[in-house]
Formats: C-alpha cells, structure tokens, sequence
C-alpha cells in the first residue's frame, strides 16, 4: 500500500469515525428534546390540573361561606339545604382520602369531578336563596353536553336536548320543565349501563327495592366495579351526588320553591350547571 492510498484509507477511517459520532450526537440530542417534551408536557399538564383543582376549591370554599351568612333565610329549601351539607361532607371524606393516600392514582380525575359537583350544588342553593345579579350566568340554550348521552342511546340525547330547549326565563315553569326531563335522563343512563339482571349477577347480595330491583346505590356499585373504582368512600359520595339532584328535581315537582314559580336567569343558570355537570359525572362512571 502506498502512502497516499494509506492517507486515503485513514481520512475513510475518520470520515467514518465523524459520522457514526454525529450520527450518535444527532441521537441522543432527538432523544434528550423528545424527554424534554413529555416532561414539559407533564409538567404543562400538573399545572393545569392543579390550577383547575385549586379554582374548584376556591370556588367551593367561597359557596360554602355564602351559604353559611345566609343560611337562616333559607327557610323554603332547608331539605335541599341538608342535602347540600350531607353531600360536602362526603366529599370532605373523599378529599381526606385522596390527599393523604388513602386513594390509588386512577381516583384523582374523580376526586376533582366530585369537588365541582360539591361547589355546585352549594352554587344552586345559594342562587336560589339570593340570586346575586353580578354573577355571570351562562347561556341556557348551549349545553357542554356533547356526545356522552348520544354514545349511550340517541333518545337520552334527544331527552337531554329537550330539557335545554324548554329553559327559558320566559317560561313561567322552566326549572321544573328541565328537571323532570333531566330526571329522566339520569334513571336511564342506570338503567341502560346497569341493567337489573346485570347487577344482581355480579352482585348477588345487592340492595333491593321492594319491587325487587336493585336499588340506585346496587347500581352506582355495579358501575364503580365494572369501572375498578369501587371504594367506600366514592361509593357514598357518588350515591349522596344523585340524591342531592334528584333532591333538586324533587323540590320543583312537589312546587316547594315558591309562589311565583319563576326563575332570575342566574337561578336557572345554576340549576342547568348543577344538573349538566351531574349528568356529565355519571356517564363517565358510566363509560
């Protein structure tokens, strides 16, 4: 080999050399910005998660101290009233768990689902006792209901949609219109996700009516099971969460919410939150 085919073959050697070391340098840069963008990501992610979180518990906490100031003028819904305190209870027992790790890592999405179902329905009680017109109310004819109901069964769908179509501050009757419609909605999605013969086969010793149906806890039981979320806890706060909705419907079907029979838009507002958010709660221990 001559000098110059050996000088050849060293600059081939190093050429070589030089690419497979830009080549592993070209790597470990894609990988190092690939990690840099799932823990940006996941710390994109936490953040949000914990700005949602602390913006439900502030908003809870100033529901909760609301109703404490006004809570002897709440003489036409004190039954709604019990409901509301039983049900924040429940979730203080629920929030003690999760926090200091009574509950596993897939209950977190839950926990914060259960503390805005608890602001809620402290929000409804309030707007009801005091409507405070310097709170914003939504638009009653928009619903964030997309396509869980219609995932289930396409009549939910279109009951859920004909309970938003019959609030109006125009309709003397609008809450209890939407309440026995949204009603409704809540017993079939139990129905249609945990039917009788379903729930009694996985649970056998379930709860029963005296018609011999499983009870709407049997149900809520069988679904937290199917969905590998049964705890005790949850279990009372998911049963107390539908109690304290039907408590709404039930105090507008029975006419116990006054003589005038009309709502402020704010009112109808909190009501259609409370109730759209409940829905939402359920379908996805549903799903």
């Amino acid at each position: 080999m001559t000098i110059a085919q050996y000088n050849n073959y060293v600059r081939k050697l190093q050429r070589e050399q030089k690419k497979a070391v830009d080549d592993y340098n070209r790597q470990v840069r894609n990988h190092n910005q690939k990690v840099k963008r799932s823990v940006d990501n996941y710390n994109r992610e936490v953040k949000a998660y914990n700005q949602r979180v602390k913006s439900n518990r502030q908003r809870l906490k100033n529901e909760l101290n609301k109703m404490s100031r006004q809570s002897l003028r709440t003489s036409n819904y004190t039954v709604y009233q019990r409901s509301v305190v039983s049900l924040n209870t429940h979730y203080e027992s629920l929030d003690h768990r999760s926090e200091f790790g009574g509950l596993n890592e897939r209950y977190n999405h839950f926990v914060d689902l259960s503390e805005k179902e608890t602001a809620n329905s402290v929000e409804v009680l309030n707007a009801l006792v005091d409507s405070d017109q310097n709170q914003i109310a939504v638009e009653l004819q928009n619903s964030i209901i997309t396509n869980q109901l219609n995932r289930i069964s396409l009549d939910l769908d279109n009951r859920w949609r004909g309970a938003i179509f019959s609030l109006s501050p125009n309709n003397p009757d609008a809450a209890r219109h939407f309440c026995t419609s949204a009603r409704e909605v809540i017993t079939q999605i139990l129905e249609i996700k945990a039917p009788d013969p379903h729930v009694i086969s996985l649970l056998p010793d379930c709860a029963l009516t005296d018609n011999g149906k499983p009870t709407r806890r049997s149900k809520i039981k069988y679904l937290l099971t199917k969905k590998n979320l049964l705890d005790n806890d949850f279990e009372n706060f998911v049963e107390e969460d539908m109690s304290n909705i039907i408590e709404l419907f039930r105090m507008f079907n029975d006419g116990t919410h006054g003589s005038s029979g009309t709502f402020s838009l704010v009112q109808l507002s909190s009501i259609k939150k409370r109730v759209e958010d409940g829905i939402i709660f359920l379908s996805e221990l549903a799903s």
